[in-house]
């Protein structure tokens, strides 16, 4: 498979990478989610180093980045020869499965049924507390939150209320979607569709550059995304450009079909 034009390729994987400082251990997740998330699969530190280099990652932040995943019981890695392979463990599988319906649901269905839980100042707090870990809710105040779905179980220390939005305030669409995010959404919006308008040829590309520019995407996509629930319109500023650049992103991601494990592994051979 021939390289792509030089200059395409740089300005593509450029133009997505994050304007803010990338933290490296986070796109390596963003990769492995990607392309590596089943159990058994497996890139080597080859591969990995050949998708993330053109990124302006270095071979040595990378290491740095994987000693700290597999410090986190994120990442493990094993020697085969003279190769390091690395894999997701079974808690780094079970964290990316959790959040990947989110980033790649391309028509996600907003819940019908909305709940607010609330927590006494003296009692309830940490209750509260952990079920705002989770994504399904969302702060809406100091001792409120905001979920969908059924009620869990563990909330008796809580007022628990069936609500349906009959006024949404500025305040709280600030507060779903604060300025940073929504500069985030738009810069990404906007780099998605200049580099749809550099008219790429994926044919031309090397697995390794696909699975780069897939993760360069993703990356963005899932910090922003995975920012707030699925919630209904109304609760987000009017200029809120998620569902345009949301059909973008896929746009862009259907002309860079997902390369294989084994592609990339023989990537470097070519």
């Amino acid at each position: 498979m021939n390289d792509a034009p030089p200059d395409w390729f740089t300005l593509a994987a450029r133009t997505l990478s994050d304007p803010q400082n990338q933290r490296v251990w986070s796109v390596i997740v963003s990769v492995f989610g990607d392309l590596a998330q089943g159990d058994g699969d497996t890139l080597s530190g080859g591969a990995l180093t050949r998708i993330m280099m053109p990124m302006g990652l270095k071979p040595d932040a990378i290491r740095v980045a994987l000693h700290r995943l597999r410090k986190d019981s994120w990442i493990e890695s094993m020697r085969r020869g003279r190769t390091s392979r690395h894999f997701l463990t079974a808690f780094g599988r079970a964290q990316s499965a959790g959040v990947t319906p989110r980033i790649y649901d391309r028509n996600p269905e907003t819940p019908k049924s909305w709940h607010v839980l609330i927590a006494d100042e003296a009692t309830g707090q940490s209750t509260l507390d952990d079920l705002l870990l989770s994504a399904d809710y969302v702060s809406v105040g100091r001792n409120a939150a905001l979920g969908h779905g059924a009620i869990p179980d563990n909330c008796d220390d809580l007022l628990v209320l069936n609500v349906t939005a009959l006024s949404v305030p500025e305040w709280l669409r600030n507060r779903l979607c604060p300025p940073d995010l929504r500069r985030a959404c738009a810069q990404l919006l906007a780099d998605v569709e200049h580099v749809l308008a550099l008219h790429p040829a994926p044919h031309t590309l090397t697995p390794s550059q696909v699975a780069t520019l897939r993760a360069l995407i993703v990356h963005r996509w899932r910090r922003v995304v995975l920012r707030h629930p699925n919630l209904p319109a109304d609760y987000f500023p009017p200029d809120w450009p998620e569902a345009t650049c949301r059909a973008r992103v896929f746009e862009l991601l259907d002309l860079l079909p997902r390369p294989a494990l084994d592609q990339l592994e023989t990537d470097g051979a070519s």
